[in-house]
């Protein structure tokens, strides 16, 4: 994994982890570089409705 991380950074690419469900993988990843992670360590999956709620009614600007 820090060979992945470090070779997107060397293209100055962000790498994001998927999966990320324990403590300890995410603690990795952040010792390693990695910037951003996403998984059930974080959230289950959650609808459109549950993610406006989660972020206090804000809405997210488009891209």
């Amino acid at each position: 994994m820090h060979a992945i991380i470090a070779m997107g950074a060397s293209l100055n690419l962000k790498v994001i982890a998927e999966g990320v469900e324990r403590e300890a993988q995410a603690r990795f990843l952040r010792e390693n570089g990695c910037e951003v992670t996403q998984g059930f360590l974080f959230s289950h999956p959650l609808s459109g409705a549950e993610l406006t709620e989660m972020l206090g009614g804000r809405r997210l600007a488009s891209a």
